[in-house]
C-alpha cells in the first residue's frame, strides 16, 4: 500500500512539471503605421521553435520553456527586433516594425543596338581607380594612362598630349573622345580634345576608364577610335580640404640646358550643405620648361625659286 502511493505521488509531480514548463505566446505584427505585416518570422533565441504571422498580422506560438526567453522578429524590408518575454502567458503582445533600407552592389549593364550573344562581343575596359592614381609613376594621371593596354601616346608638348587605339597615330585625334562625367570636352572649334588642358585636375579625379576596342563605336561616329570616361569625385563623399604636390625635374638635353624643376600644385575644397546641395572648388597649378629655341637666324619658311643652292 505504500508502494503505490508513493508511484502516484511521483507521477503527479511529473504531470505537474510539463505543464510548468510551456510559454503560451500570442500577439499582433505591424509596421509603424499600424498595417498588419504577414509572413513575418518569429522565432526563439538559440532555439529552432519558430512561427510566422498570418495574412492579418496575428500569430500564436507554443514554446516548452519557462521564462524568460528571447523572441527574434525579422523580415526583409524591415530592421529585425529582439522581444524579452518573462511571462509564461502572453496574449496581447504588439509588435511594430521599422522599414530599412538595404543597398546592394553596383551592377553595369551594357547593351547593343543588334541582338547578339555576349560570347560574341566582349567589352574590354582599361579602368584606373584612385589607387592607381596616386601610385603612378607619372607627372599626372593623364601621362599613366599610356601605361595601360592598347594605348598609343603622341606627346606635341608638355600638357598637349593625344591619346590613340587600336593603331591610330594622329596628333589631333577627331575620333577619339573623352567624356567628363558624361560630358565631351573637345575644344571649340578644333573637334578634338587637347590632351587634358581643358580637362580635369588630378586631385579630383576618382577613375578613369578607357574603352579601346570597337565597343567604343556604341557612343558615337566621333569614338571610332576609342573613348575615355573620367569621373570626378562627389562633394558628398569626399569632403574637406585636399592638397597634391608634386616637384621633380624635366630634363630636355644635357648639352643645350641644364635640368629644369617641374612643379605642380592641386588645390580642392568640398562641402555638402545638405543631402540635396553640395559645392566644390578644385584648381591646378603647372610649372616646368618644356622646349628651348636655340636658332636665332631670321629665315623664311619657303625657299624661293631659283635661288637655292
Amino acid at each position: 500500500m505504500i508502494l503505490t502511493f508513493c508511484i502516484c505521488s511521483t507521477l503527479a509531480y511529473a504531470s505537474n512539471k510539463i505543464i510548468e514548463d510551456e510559454t503560451v505566446i500570442s500577439g499582433l505584427v505591424t509596421d509603424v503605421e499600424g498595417e498588419p505585416l504577414a509572413g513575418v518570422n518569429i522565432r526563439v533565441d538559440g532555439k529552432v521553435i519558430g512561427t510566422a504571422t498570418r495574412p492579418d498580422g496575428t500569430f500564436s506560438l507554443t514554446v516548452q520553456q519557462d521564462p524568460p526567453l528571447t523572441l527574434i522578429v525579422s523580415i526583409v524590408g524591415f530592421r529585425s527586433q529582439r522581444i524579452e518575454i518573462t511571462n509564461s502567458m502572453v496574449d496581447d503582445l504588439e509588435i511594430a516594425l521599422e522599414e530599412e533600407t538595404i543597398s546592394g552592389g553596383d551592377l553595369v549593364v551594357s547593351a547593343s543596338r543588334v541582338e547578339e550573344s555576349i560570347l560574341k562581343s566582349p567589352v574590354s575596359i582599361e579602368k584606373m581607380d584612385v589607387l592607381d592614381i596616386q601610385t603612378a609613376a607619372s607627372p599626372s594621371f593623364y601621362d599613366a594612362i599610356a601605361n595601360l593596354q592598347g594605348v598609343d601616346f603622341s606627346s606635341q608638348s608638355l600638357t598637349f598630349k593625344s591619346i590613340n587605339t587600336r593603331g591610330f597615330g594622329a596628333n589631333g585625334n577627331t575620333r577619339f573622345v573623352q567624356l567628363i562625367d558624361g560630358i565631351d570636352n573637345q575644344a571649340p572649334g578644333l573637334n578634338f580634345s587637347v590632351g587634358n588642358i581643358v580637362g580635369i585636375s588630378e586631385i579630383d579625379l576618382e577613375s578613369a576608364e578607357l574603352i579601346p576596342g570597337s565597343a567604343s563605336a556604341l557612343y558615337g561616329p566621333n569614338a571610332l577610335n576609342g573613348i575615355l570616361l573620367m569621373n570626378s569625385k562627389s562633394p558628398f563623399e569626399y569632403q574637406g580640404v585636399s592638397f597634391n604636390i608634386k616637384q621633380g625635374v624635366n630634363q630636355i638635353d644635357s648639352e643645350i640646358e641644364d635640368p629644369s624643376l617641374y612643379q605642380s600644385y592641386d588645390f580642392r575644397y568640398a562641402n555638402a550643405v545638405n543631402n540635396k546641395f553640395a559645392y566644390k572648388v578644385t584648381g591646378s597649378y603647372l610649372r616646368a620648361q618644356d622646349f628651348v629655341g636655340q636658332d636665332y637666324r631670321d629665315q623664311s619658311g619657303i625657299v624661293e625659286r631659283g635661288d637655292y643652292e
